[in-house]
């Protein structure tokens, strides 16, 4: 990778940090990008086991849409740190929903039993969810507000686990409803 290539994978992240939005008077954790809040596009996959899934029928409360694969370095490195912001979030109205990008089963059931066990997986086999969403790049993790909107993004791996994560999760529970600052 060249040093100009590389400076724009850098400086992508910071043309869409527009500061701006605030939720419930906190500000967001580097990393987190205001989206403009269109309409999420449709996700309905299989897991593993073959449980179906729409997001549809996810109206009401936040879901938590992280794109990730096997061969991510990134997303290998994170990965049990969504697993642990799970946990923490047990039985609170977000839906964490993860979607791995066109690999075979035993690629995922085998990275998620050493990475993160406990974390089931959506499976965009062909890639075609994962190309109407256009994630920029993996891992990508969406915010789907309540009315079904995109409102925020994460380009590249997080440390879910950390505080500034958690809290901001947490505050979007808390709300339901995304504020911008003037």
């Amino acid at each position: 990778m060249t040093i100009k290539q590389l400076l724009s994978c850098v400086m992508i992240p910071v043309l869409f940090a527009i500061p701006g939005p605030i939720i419930a008077g906190t500000n967001m954790p580097e990393g987190i990008i205001k989206l403009d809040g269109r309409k999420a596009p449709e996700l309905k996959l299989d897991d593993l086991d073959g449980n179906s899934y729409d997001l549809a029928q996810s109206r009401g409360k936040w879901v938590f849409v992280h794109f990730w694969a096997a061969w991510c370095g990134p997303c290998r490195r994170e990965m049990p740190t969504v697993q642990t912001l799970a946990e923490q979030l047990t039985g609170s109205p977000i839906e964490i929903r993860l979607v791995n990008t066109a690999e075979n089963d035993d690629v995922v059931f085998s990275f998620l039993g050493v990475v993160a066990p406990e974390m089931p997986t959506l499976m965009d086999r062909d890639g075609l969810v994962t190309e109407r969403w256009q994630p920029r790049g993996l891992p990508a993790s969406f915010f789907v507000s309540p009315a079904g909107t995109l409102e925020y993004i994460a380009l590249g791996g997080r440390q879910w686990d950390k505080p500034e994560f958690l809290n901001f999760v947490k505050q979007l529970i808390k709300n339901k409803t995304v504020r911008h600052s003037n």
